[in-house]
């Protein structure tokens, strides 16, 4: 089966997404098996994964089921849209030089302090600062996973290629960290966020216009001229215009460490 311009942007987009926050989530993890327990971190990991696999498969069926399928590129087109300018505008204000980069080796360090201090508390024979903490990380990280991961598949009918990317992140993450036992502060964070927040507002806009049929006689998606033909030139408009707002920021104000 050969993959649509959309199919492609629906697994890089939810790659891409899923590994960024993962690696966030990896290095609280790290944090707590290193300066507590490593059964308690990992038990804390699995039960956020396997509680983030039930939401997806349930707002999944629920979304993909309950409303018309431009209704539901109209909302999903809209979040994403926000999402993406929210990703987007981060990652402009770091290459600008306005906003400090993201260091995990500096999170890594503050999770360890905060770990060591803790007080300690046994339950079900878990480490359950450990347990707690682990947990909570891997499933708030892994929430906007989720909600990628429902939203493009729900809106492109592809949630098994959604997924599938965000799995592919989420393995390689795992591997990586198990290997290295260290934070993954080499990865190249905000050039992620930046790719992630333009592929997101782009399938925002296109999903958009796309939804605004719902309140068209018949209530059917409109279509784009060309079809999928349309996303590669709505990204090159994202990414002209990130690039101008970029070189605009940079000669027009000083840069800042915080």
């Amino acid at each position: 089966m050969s993959l649509t311009a959309s199919d492609l942007g629906v697994v890089t987009a939810s790659f891409l997404a899923s590994g960024v926050e993962l690696v966030e989530a990896l290095t609280i993890v790290l944090a707590m098996g290193v300066a507590r327990s490593w059964r308690a971190a990992l038990w804390g990991t699995g039960a956020a994964v396997v509680v983030l696999t039930v939401i997806t498969v349930a707002l999944g069926t629920v979304v993909g089921t309950a409303v018309s399928r431009s209704a539901l590129q109209l909302v999903v087109g809209t979040l994403l849209l926000i999402f993406g300018l929210q990703w987007l505008r981060k990652a402009i204000l770091r290459s600008a030089g306005l906003k400090a980069l993201h260091d995990e080796d500096a999170t890594f360090a503050e999770e360890q302090v905060a770990a060591q201090a803790a007080g300690h508390e046994l339950r079900y024979g878990l480490d359950w600062y450990a347990f707690v903490i682990s947990f909570k990380g891997v499933f708030l990280e892994g929430l906007e996973v989720v909600f990628i991961v429902v939203t493009f598949g729900a809106s492109a009918h592809s949630i098994p290629l959604a997924a599938g990317g965000a799995a592919a992140a989420g393995v390689i993450v795992l591997v990586v960290g198990a290997v290295i036992h260290r934070p993954l502060a080499a990865v190249p964070e905000n050039t992620l966020k930046y790719v992630v927040g333009l592929l997101l507002s782009t399938f925002g806009v296109f999903w958009v216009v796309e939804g605004l049929g719902t309140f068209a006689p018949g209530g059917g998606s409109l279509g784009w001229p060309g079809g999928d033909l349309a996303l590669p030139v709505l990204l090159a408009t994202w990414l002209g215009a990130s690039q101008l707002a970029i070189g605009t920021l940079r000669r027009t104000r000083p840069p800042v460490t915080a």
